[in-house]
């Protein structure tokens, strides 16, 4: 919890996610043109160049790093120790840096600002270094201003922060599948989230239109597969109306590096699989008028593995997810053989399988022991209570990501979950990761449990909107969302009183294809 010591001493900088510690002291850096970074190690030259420029865009005060032309070069630092002189910014790696608490989450996000003649960010690791220049940026957009004579500077309130997250995935999922996101949309997003301290981003890269609620048919329903490869054997599986190639996820995944985001992509299988089934009938449920995958048939499942082969070398994360959800009940056993086998040959490639929740409906209901079969090593999205719910997912064993579907699903003009935005009041009072819908919430910050991510599906294929309109769905309870993924409530802050702290840090730095706020 921030706090504050003795007389008159500074109070708490009101940024987002709001500070974990924070012992005030007494006067003001400022931070003026000329300033300089140095660095202690040479890993860390990125963030110190990406900080150089976030200054001089959200406050115009111009710096340089040793990663810049003119600069002292990453490994020629001013002095042994990396530190700055004054009126500088230090980045250290330290792998003593202390924290009040013995998670793994500190040790890995964590990090010391301090801030007295000049700042220095000190942490275990590169992502704790860049989180430490998000609150530093923060600070510096909510105290910038001019001073007459003197040219662009800032003062920002001296003091200590020791800050870091509760979990280790705080995330955001964009059905890209339903309707295509602009590349430079998906670009702004991956800064949109690391201003936050938000690191997970699920793409959901392929589906189709829900056909028992628009009462179409299979031929022309709605459908896209967002990944396009020069490979004649996918010929005709990227969508016409806009794909990602691979020089495109080459910018997703070089800009995530820089802002400690992880990509997840995920390719859905064996339901909302119509994208498949269009150009491969033959493996399609009902001779092939289904958006759904015969897993009877192997050859099913050596395409869908063929698949993940082509494209999982384009994937730098960890994780791959493979969807999982909402398949027939009546081919249980078909689908227990499939989750098995994908998870099993994400694994042989390298990555570590991620599905949505699904294993009590595709199980008829039973206990742990009537879904003994499933393979362990899989991280499940719990979004549906009834699907498979956060109890019996940490009973049989899983790790899991808070993705309820009640609470944290926004789809865009639809009658159920949330139509326009999030319920930001309910989130406030009484949201935390550990908590799920319907009495089925988690002890806090339970082993199993990594986190939480929000989610916004395009299920209204035929109605007319763009990448503006779910921004502005999305933007209202982002900040809010973010804050209780790193650290809970914000101490001593009404609802009104948090969301204008929001309100004051729309301007997030590289927004390019939004409209920067009025």
């Amino acid at each position: 919890m921030a706090n504050t010591h003795g007389a008159n001493a500074n109070s708490c900088p009101a940024v987002v996610p709001a500070l974990q510690q924070w012992e005030g002291g007494h006067g003001f850096l400022t931070l003026a043109d000329g300033f300089r970074v140095v660095v202690n190690d040479p890993g860390l030259a990125a963030t110190a160049e990406q900080l150089v420029t976030d200054i001089a865009e959200v406050c115009g005060i111009a710096g340089r790093s040793g990663a810049q032309p003119g600069g002292a070069g990453p490994a020629e630092v001013q002095a042994p120790e990396g530190v700055a002189p004054a009126g500088g910014i230090s980045l250290l790696l330290d792998p003593s840096t202390p924290f009040a608490t013995g998670s793994e989450a500190a040790a890995q996000e964590g990090y010391l600002l301090c801030i007295g003649e000049s700042i220095q960010i000190q942490a275990r690791t590169v992502t704790g270094i860049f989180w430490g220049t998000r609150t530093l940026v923060q600070m510096l957009l909510l105290s910038a201003g001019p001073q007459a004579g003197a040219g662009p500077r800032a003062a920002i309130p001296c003091g200590t922060a020791v800050d870091w997250p509760n979990y280790p995935v705080r995330g955001f999922m964009l059905d890209v599948g339903r309707r295509f996101a602009d590349p430079a949309f998906i670009r702004d997003y991956i800064r949109f989230m690391s201003w936050f301290k938000l690191n997970t981003f699920i793409l959901h890269l392929n589906d189709n239109e829900i056909v028992k609620d628009t009462k179409r048919d299979w031929g022309v329903a709605q459908q896209a597969f967002r990944l396009s490869s020069g490979n004649p054997q996918f010929a005709g599986l990227a969508a016409t109306d806009g794909a990602y190639d691979r020089a495109d996820w080459d910018s997703f995944e070089e800009l995530a590096l820089r802002h400690q985001v992880t990509l997840v992509p995920e390719i859905d299988v064996p339901a909302h699989a119509r994208s498949i089934v269009r150009v491969r009938p033959e493996l399609g449920l009902n001779n092939g008028d289904s958006d759904m995958l015969d897993l009877s048939k192997p050859e099913t499942t050596d395409f869908v593995q063929v698949i993940f082969d082509e494209f999982t070398p384009w994937f730098r994360g960890p994780y791959v997810h493979f969807g999982a959800d909402e398949y027939e009940k009546e081919h249980a056993e078909l689908y227990l053989r499939f989750f098995n086998e994908i998870s099993s040959h994400l694994q042989a490639l390298g990555k570590k399988p991620m599905a949505w929740g699904s294993l009590t409906a595709m199980s008829g209901g039973a206990d742990a022991a009537g879904r003994s079969g499933y393979g362990r090593d899989v991280v499940i999205c719990s979004w549906n209570n009834d699907w498979y719910g956060p109890h019996a997912a940490t009973a049989d064993g899983y790790r899991i990501i808070n993705t309820n579907d009640e609470l944290l699903y926004i789809v865009p003009f639809a009658d159920y979950y949330h139509g326009t935005h999030l319920d930001g009041r309910a989130l406030f009072d009484g949201w935390e990761p550990h908590v799920f819908a319907d009495n089925q919430s988690l002890d806090p910050q339970h082993p199993q449990l990594l986190g939480a991510a929000s989610a916004v599906w395009n299920d209204m294929v035929l109605r007319d909107y763009d990448e503006q309109l779910i921004h502005e769905l999305v933007e209202p309870t982002f900040g809010l969302l973010a804050q209780k993924m790193w650290s809970g409530a914000p101490a001593g802050l009404s609802y009104e009183a948090f969301m204008l702290r929001i309100a004051a840090l729309t301007q997030w730095p590289g927004r390019s294809y939004l409209p920067q706020p009025r």
